[in-house]
């Protein structure tokens, strides 16, 4: 079994949290692109673990984690990852964490790059976490990086450093900036030294787990509006953020997937820039971001935050090819007295349901219905018959406007706050 866990619209779903939860019926769970510029919260019985880098089934000590080789990877960051995680009780081991030959090495001139640039866009900034990722993705294309195989064939690493560099400061140089060349390479000799027994060929390791019949999950970074080909183009990652890429940023592209599972939250979060029409502001916008916790994983940025937008989540949906449906964060909801939801955009004077060309989204203003909210703790809540009516109310017209079957609740932040829905429950 061959499982995707997806973001459907900006990130920030939950989706460390399902795969913290799902993965108990999994042998391996794999990271397949993006960097540490994004986060999975999870909180289970060791604690809260803030996870950038590594896969959230690390947490589990009987399942196999790897990063793919559609990953770039910031070897401090991951030093100090897998440091705090140990300090928090968790098993890492090149047994249990296996990292990719092929994945790239986010390097700290791609750091330096992603600053100077932000800052020299001032307000026209894309709202970068500043941590390489776009730099390090654009060299990784033209061909100029370090992947994590050199580090086991150190022969000839310094003298392509030394080129690196030279190249880059060409780049570097235009905005008052210089990297060095021999700073680099000890900087790749420390904390690449620590994870060396971990590298490996993931592809061959996949291929081999899937002969063996063995259960593998794909987790997945960001969401679906965030793909760098389909989402709200420029203001995205620099990744491809779908499920259909699982195979491939993993290294097994022949695998396929069995099931998709598309992660959605009760209400709509943004991190960063770009246009977000369902955005609530004011006392209205506070009141949902304090009750949900909307502060980036990464960052701590405060995220924007708005109701449900029914035509994004539909567009996310499509482009996940979602077999399935979580839901997240409805005990948020909890605490309101009427519930938004954007049920569809107004484009020029007429009303649409369908998502548009990135560029015709500043134009686009949300079209606002209010739901009544239900007032009482659900976090206890083990199944749909339990909660209260208007919380079904609300999660069957969340089911209507999607074209795959809610199957999970979550209710609220802990591992088994949770319920599963198996029959046909939101359609009665």
């Amino acid at each position: 079994m061959n499982t995707a866990i997806v973001g459907i619209n900006w990130g920030d779903e939950g989706k460390g949290r399902m795969v913290d939860l799902l993965s108990e019926e999994y042998d391996m769970v794999v990271r397949y692109q993006g960097g540490n510029n994004a986060g999975h919260t999870v909180v289970n019985p060791k604690g809260k673990f803030i996870l950038n880098l590594l896969p959230s089934g690390i947490l589990r000590d009987e399942v196999m984690s790897v990063m793919g080789p559609g990953m770039v990877i910031d070897l401090k960051h991951l030093s100090n990852e897998t440091a705090r995680l140990r300090e928090g009780g968790v098993s890492i081991t090149p047994e249990k964490l296996k990292i990719s030959d092929k994945a790239v090495i986010c390097l700290p001139y791609n750091v330096q790059q992603d600053i100077l640039e932000e800052e020299r866009l001032k307000d026209k900034k894309f709202g970068s976490t500043r941590r390489g990722i776009g730099p390090v993705y654009g060299d990784k294309y033209m061909k100029k990086t370090i992947r994590m195989g050199d580090l086991l064939y150190t022969e000839n690493l310094m003298q392509k450093v030394r080129e690196l560099v030279e190249w880059k400061n060409l780049l570097l140089g235009s905005y008052g900036a210089k990297a060095d060349a021999e700073e680099i390479y000890e900087w790749l000799l420390c904390y690449g030294g620590e994870f060396k027994d971990y590298i490996c060929d993931t592809g061959a390791l996949l291929l081999d787990m899937e002969k063996q019949g063995k259960k593998i999950m794909f987790e997945a970074q960001l969401g679906a509006l965030r793909d760098i080909d389909y989402g709200i183009y420029p203001y995205t990652s620099s990744s491809n953020t779908l499920a259909a890429y699982a195979p491939i940023g993993s290294g097994a592209p022949s695998m396929k997937l069995d099931k998709v599972i598309g992660i959605v939250k009760a209400y709509s979060s943004c991190v960063g820039e770009g246009p977000f029409v369902c955005e609530l502001f004011g006392d209205e916008a506070h009141f949902l971001r304090e009750a949900g916790g909307e502060y980036g994983a990464a960052t701590g940025r405060p995220r924007r935050v708005g109701g449900f937008d029914a035509v994004a989540t539909a567009y996310g949906v499509k482009l996940q090819g979602a077999t399935e449906i979580a839901i997240t964060k409805i005990d948020v909801l909890s605490a309101l007295d009427k519930i938004p939801v954007c049920v569809a955009y107004e484009l020029d004077g007429k009303v649409i349901n369908g998502f548009p060309y990135p560029s015709l989204l500043d134009k686009c203003k949300p079209v606002v219905e209010y739901f009544d909210g239900w007032k009482q703790d659900i976090s206890g809540v083990k199944s749909f018959d339990e909660l209260p009516e208007n919380a079904k109310k609300y999660l069957r017209y969340l089911q209507s406007r999607l074209e795959a079957k809610i199957t999970y609740v979550s209710v609220g932040a802990v591992r088994d706050q949770f319920f599963k829905i198996e029959d046909d429950s939101l359609y009665k």
